[in-house]
């Protein structure tokens, strides 16, 4: 009978073992721990980057973190890892980009500070006095406007596919004729006219440029898409070294860098609403704020 007892109360003791185990594994603070009170990142001086420095700086919750800073592929890669084997992940996301078509249980987490911003717009931008110049491409420029599911849909194509995005996104205006003739309703064809599009080097961009330059070479332009960095975007359009660009994420992510140029560059207005970016966990980790999270320890 003693050690039937002695059995019964080892058994009970284990199974609360287990049960505090398992409600450590969903605490936010263990997930902090977890993840060593870091945030993966992208590249240096990206909208983003910018956006979760300035996060860091204000939220109680992410005193002490840490931000990666490397690529937009590292980040993936360091998300597809975790997500294949469970375990907790922080990452810069956004909207459009591919990834949340390849992990659809991803979430944002909340933003009670307001720090990134409620949805906004990608804006098209030209230079002064480019539509005088060219107003048949100013035209289809000023008449573009798609979806995030429009720019999501030929960069997850590209990145199942591993064609180049390029020509993916040629293969969408071609299978998307009812888009592109009202981008170009009402332009004359011309003759080797001379555009050059400014963007950055990013999936979402690429997929805008790699459309707008296959329907502006429709047309007759000889386009010559050149990317760069974020900052060199706006001041390229307003010094006259680039005439378009459709990379502009306003009015939260470029704001520092579009106030610093808007007085000299030309704003078309959205060509795409909706996009997003924030701070971006898998569905499986137990926590939906960025207050959440819990600063390091000094």
């Amino acid at each position: 009978m003693f050690k039937k007892k002695v059995f019964l109360l080892v058994s009970i003791l284990f199974l609360m073992v287990l049960a505090a185990c398992g409600d450590d594994s969903s605490d936010s603070g263990n997930y902090s721990e977890a993840v060593d009170y870091e945030i993966v990142g992208i590249e240096p001086g990206a909208g983003i980057t910018v956006t979760t420095e300035s996060a860091i700086e204000e939220y109680d919750s992410l005193q002490g973190w840490d931000l990666e800073q490397s690529s937009t592929a590292a980040m993936i890669t360091a998300l597809e890892d975790a997500i294949a084997n469970e375990e907790p992940i922080v990452v810069t996301g956004w909207n459009p980009h591919w990834m949340f078509a390849q992990f659809p249980d991803m979430k944002y987490l909340e933003d009670p500070e307001g720090i990134y911003g409620e949805a906004e717009n990608i804006n098209t931008l030209t230079r002064t006095g480019f539509e005088e110049e060219h107003p048949e491409a100013n035209q289809i420029l000023d008449q573009f406007e798609w979806s995030v599911e429009d720019m999501e849909e030929i960069m997850y194509d590209a990145n199942e596919s591993g064609e180049d995005i390029n020509e993916v996104a040629s293969q969408w205006v071609e299978d998307n004729r009812d888009s592109v003739d009202a981008w170009i309703e009402g332009v004359e064809d011309v003759d080797g006219e001379e555009v050059e599009l400014v963007s950055t080097p990013w999936d979402s961009e690429r997929a805008s440029s790699g459309v707008m330059a296959a329907v502006l070479e429709e047309k007759g332009f000889d386009v010559t898409v050149t990317p760069v960095d974020v900052v060199v975007v706006f001041e390229s359009i307003a010094n006259g070294d680039a005439d378009a660009t459709l990379a502009a994420w306003l009015p939260f992510t470029h704001a520092d860098f579009y106030e610093s140029v808007e007085e000299d560059v030309v704003d078309l207005g959205p060509n795409l609403e909706g996009a997003k970016i924030g701070l971006v966990v898998p569905s499986y980790m137990d926590i939906d704020s960025i207050e959440d999270l819990e600063a390091a320890e000094e």
